[in-house]
């Protein structure tokens, strides 16, 4: 099946949940969330979720299991923690829960990023895979990142991914029953 027959089966609409990872965010500063927001809501998407999430690892990977085991959200995208500083730690939290990861999200998002800001693309540490059922996109916490991101990356793919996800889901959950 090609790439277009695979979009066209895809879901049209995906629920979603937004986490911003910050100490130093709230909703009247969360630029980059309400971006995400915006963006899934004009492309059909539910938001299920959006809260700001300290940058501490066991919150960020508390609130992925939790979204995990409610089943409301099929696709998490995380905003902010992803750089090198002492306290940008989401990838540290995401990248050790994903169970497949999506290698090309964080190459192809740096390459794109090269051309917009230079060699300061090498610094994020931008990330996505699948944990227990969800597609999970980590990206830098910029309004200018998460735009590009989002355009160019995730909303061409998103129906798609969290389809395929979907059927691995249900094809492990028939595993387990026999």
């Amino acid at each position: 099946m090609g790439q277009r027959e695979h979009r066209r089966k895809s879901p049209a609409s995906v629920p979603c949940a937004i986490l911003t990872v910050s100490d130093t965010r709230d909703t009247s500063t969360d630029r980059s969330g309400r971006f995400i927001r915006q963006a899934l809501g004009l492309a059909g998407h539910p938001v299920v979720e959006h809260r700001i999430v300290p940058d501490e690892p066991p919150r960020i990977t508390a609130r992925l299991r939790a979204l995990a085991r409610s089943g409301r959200a099929r696709v998490v995208l995380l905003t902010g923690g992803t750089g090198i500083a002492p306290r940008d730690r989401t990838f540290e939290a995401v990248s050790g829960l994903l169970e497949k990861r999506l290698d090309g999200f964080g190459e192809i998002f740096r390459a794109l990023s090269y051309r917009r800001v230079g060699s300061a693309a090498m610094l994020s540490r931008a990330v996505a895979g699948t944990y227990r059922g969800l597609v999970v996109f980590s990206m830098p916490g910029s309004i200018d990142a998460v735009r590009l991101a989002m355009r160019r990356l995730i909303l061409p793919e998103i129906g798609h991914a969290a389809g395929l996800v979907a059927q691995g889901d249900r094809r492990g959950r028939d595993d387990r029953r026999d």
